[in-house]
Order: C-alpha cells, then structure tokens, then sequence
C-alpha cells in the first residue's frame, strides 16, 4: 500500500524542468530566493552609514547593528537554504526509498514554518528600528528606500515560506499518500473482493436429467 506513498511510484521517471517550473511550490521557492536577494542586498549596499563627526559606519536602523547584521544573515542564509531544496525539488523524483522522501518531504515542511517564523521576526525588528530612528542620524535620507524595500521584502517573505508547504499542494509529484477511509468510495471505483473459487463448491448430489 506504500508504493503510492510521497510519489514513490513515480520514482525513477524522466526530469521534466517543464513541469518543475510549473508547480507552484517551486514557483514560491524561487520568488522567496528573489525575496532574500533583496533584503540582504539592500541592507549590504545602503544599509551602512558614515557617520559625519566621527567617521564612522552605523546601521542606518536606528543605529543599531543587530538589525543590520539580523537582516543580513537571514538574508544570506534563506538564499542558500532557497538554492539547497530547489536542487532537492530536482533529485527528488530520482529518489524511490518511501522514507527517504517522507524525510524530505517532513524536513520541506519544518523548514518553511522555521523560516516563516524567523521572517516575521526580522519585519518587526527591522521596522521598529525604522520607526524609532533619529532623523538627525541620517539628514540626506540616505539608503531610505533601500531599507523600506528591506523591510517590504522581509514582509513579503513571511507569506512566501507559509505557503511553501509541499503537503497543501497535490500536485506536488511527492504529496503526501492519504490512507483511504473507510464508508462509501468518493471515486466510484469500489474496493476489490476476491472473486469466490468455484471450485470448492461442494457438489449437491447427482441429480439426474429425463430424456
């Protein structure tokens, strides 16, 4: 009954990028990878600021290095993580042990809540920080818009993981297999009964045929 588990029955087939692009957990995969590339990019490029009277960088988040480096690492590390299970996305069909791909498929699961979890805190650090910055630390409004889009993005970004859930999805190639229930069949198609031997019919005596 386990064949048909996490698409085992499907192992061993052909790579089809076609239909890898098609689904949409490997479209939200890659518009979370783009998400990422946004937020660490603009907090590494304009989220530094020099600092007139000493010379000095400052996180242009209230001043507050830990928002700065919180973006940043989570930034970078959502990047990789987005790369490591697109490439699991691509071995996957090749992949035929049933508790191989409940592994991977539990670990996908795991991951995006983790992450979704790890984005939301990163929005509302960045954007208290935000709000609580001093106008006088930054009078030209350098690297605003970079750190509003870091912030936009980080947002966005918690909504991207949540859904990034293989087991909502059945058209994933390794949902989940859903034991049937038991009552009426949904599909039709009935349950299969072994036909009764006709041969272990005991016979009922002769009976004899007038001509």
């Amino acid at each position: 009954m386990e064949g048909g588990a996490y698409g085992a029955g499907k192992a061993g087939g052909a790579f089809d990028p076609y239909t890898l692009v098609r689904q949409p957990h490997t479209i939200l995969r890659f518009v979370s990878w783009v998400f990422s590339i946004v937020v660490f990019g603009s907090i590494v490029n304009e989220g530094y600021l020099n600092s007139n009277s000493k010379g000095e960088e400052f996180c242009i988040y209230n001043r507050n290095p830990n928002a700065c480096s919180y973006g940043v690492t989570v930034g970078v590390l959502a990047f990789l993580t987005c790369l490591f299970y697109l490439a699991l996305d691509v071995y996957f069909p090749q992949i035929s042990s049933v508790k191989d791909r409940k592994k991977a498929v539990l670990s996908d699961i795991g991951i995006s809540a983790f992450w979704a979890f790890l984005w939301f805190v990163g929005f509302c650090f960045l954007a208290n920080q935000w709000q609580v910055s001093k106008p006088e630390d930054n009078p030209l409004n350098e690297g605003t818009d970079a750190a509003r889009a870091a912030i936009t993005f980080s947002f966005f970004s918690i909504f991207t993981w949540d859904y990034m859930d293989p087991s909502q999805d059945s058209s994933m190639p390794y949902a989940p297999y859903v034991e049937p229930s038991v009552g009426p069949d949904p599909t039709g198609m009935g349950t299969y009964q072994q036909p009764a031997n006709t041969f272990d019919a005991e016979p009922q005596g002769y009976q004899s045929q007038g001509y």
